[in-house]
């Protein structure tokens, strides 16, 4: 049972990545760092709702 998730940056907001994870096996949320094409750098994305 994977479901689709999306990624935000921390920095500006922008929604830029998408993913997958099982939420039977994960009930946290994703945080992962990820470079940000709009800040022009590394930052970490959280996983929106």
């Amino acid at each position: 049972m994977s479901d689709k998730v999306i990624l935000t940056c921390t920095e500006c907001l922008s929604r830029n990545y998408t993913t997958t994870k099982n939420k039977k096996t994960h009930n946290e949320r994703i945080e992962l760092k990820k470079f940000c094409k709009k800040c022009g750098k590394h930052t970490i994305h959280k996983e929106t709702k």
